[in-house]
């Protein structure tokens, strides 16, 4: 891979000329000769000592050949390429489509500890109408990857097939699944604790007053919905003494992961005098928001909106956005860190790693109408505003 310059410095290669003195060639202009005073004063040596390493003497030392080398960098210059540092290996990363802020953040966590663990990641995305998530793993094992990390994959789909994911194990291929769990799959999982984002947001939601309170969410057939209901009618049952059937019934609505799948679940749950709602991802509670306005409804003032996953900017919109923060740096290290364990032979536990979810509050959600200057009546647990 070609070493970009750093700002305002000139782009360059390095090659050695007749006679071993190293001549650095800008990349689209005529060849200079860069004078070696400049590279040894910035790497603190002299000449001759610049000379060597740029043409790959021995008698230097490692720590003088690094600094030879940083200087390289600092001046704006590609490293010969005997001299680049070499990767570790390619890490597929499988995502679904990057239309929802979440992956990308969670892909650039992913992306930046392989980095520095000297791998280079591989970044292959579902798109509507385009590879599957089997076409991509093929691309990826034929073009011989150490391991592959799936985010929200089939793993997390009830109705899937689960031996794909046996067979890639048979191939010798490493692999760890995010967001989402299957028993009938030998592999390390790393997920959010959905039921207990559901705790947090019901919990702040009735300490404000608030008794009929929906929830918008995906397809059932996927594990992290599944949990997120578990979560939300367990928690409605315990503060507000509501029958699991009739909140499953009455206070559940099933749509897309969308901001336009958000607005239709919320019409739905503000039909049924909803006056806060808990949506499964921030683009779903911005769907939610419009549909309040389009009900002529306000937010906060009259109908809280709460989201999951806090995605990038998300703290920006109109009004600043109350919701379920995913612990996405944590998760994605989690998940780097197990993979290069079973790249090294040392296979962490075939279990699920769950990591705590945190409610940010902001200013979507607020007391509910009728409640405006009575006392909070519940307790909330301990949250962060921003």
């Amino acid at each position: 891979m070609t070493q970009q310059p750093r700002a305002g410095g000139p782009s360059a290669r390095i090659r050695r000329p007749v006679g071993g003195q190293p001549d650095i060639r800008p990349v689209g202009s005529t060849p200079v000769t860069a004078r070696l005073a400049d590279i040894a004063a910035q790497a603190g040596v002299s000449e001759a000592t610049v000379s060597r390493v740029l043409n790959g003497k021995p008698g230097v030392a490692a720590t003088t050949r690094q600094s030879v080398l940083a200087a390289l960098d600092v001046l704006g210059y590609e490293r010969p390429v005997r001299l680049r540092q070499r990767s570790a290996g390619l890490v597929g990363l499988i995502t679904p489509e990057l239309e929802n802020p979440i992956f990308p953040a969670l892909a650039q966590v992913i992306g930046q500890a392989l980095t520095r663990q000297g791998y280079t990641p591989v970044l292959a995305t579902q798109t509507p109408g385009g590879s599957t998530e089997d076409e991509l793993t093929e691309m990826l094992v034929d073009r011989g990857v150490s391991g592959i990390i799936y985010v929200s994959g089939l793993h997390a789909d009830t109705t899937a097939d689960m031996q794909r994911y046996e067979q890639l194990r048979a191939q010798g291929v490493p692999f760890v699944l995010v967001d989402g769990f299957s028993p009938k799959v030998q592999a390390p999982f790393i997920s959010p604790d959905d039921r207990a984002a559901m705790q947090l947001a019901v919990t702040h939601l009735v300490s404000l007053g608030h008794t009929g309170i929906g929830l918008a969410l995906g397809p059932k057939r996927f594990v992290p919905v599944q949990r997120k209901i578990e979560g939300f009618v367990r928690t409605m049952q315990d503060l507000l003494g509501l029958s699991p059937d009739d909140v499953e019934e009455r206070l559940v609505q099933h749509s897309l992961y969308t901001l336009e799948g958000g607005q239709a679940a919320a019409s739905a749950l503000i039909s049924r005098d909803c006056t806060a709602i808990v949506c499964a991802s921030d683009m779903m509670a911005l769907g939610a928001i419009r549909a309040a306005r389009q009900h002529g409804l306000e937010v906060p003032d009259d109908i809280s909106v709460v989201g999951f996953d806090d995605s990038p900017l998300i703290a920006f919109t109109d009004p600043p956005l109350t919701t379920i923060r995913k612990p996405v740096p944590a998760m994605g290290q989690a998940a780097v860190r197990t993979l290069l364990e079973e790249i090294g032979g040392t296979p962490a536990p075939h279990s699920e790693f769950v990591f705590m979810p945190e409610l940010v509050v902001r200013g979507s959600t607020a007391s509910a109408p009728g409640e405006r200057g009575s006392p909070v009546r519940h307790t909330v647990q301990p949250q962060r505003t921003q």
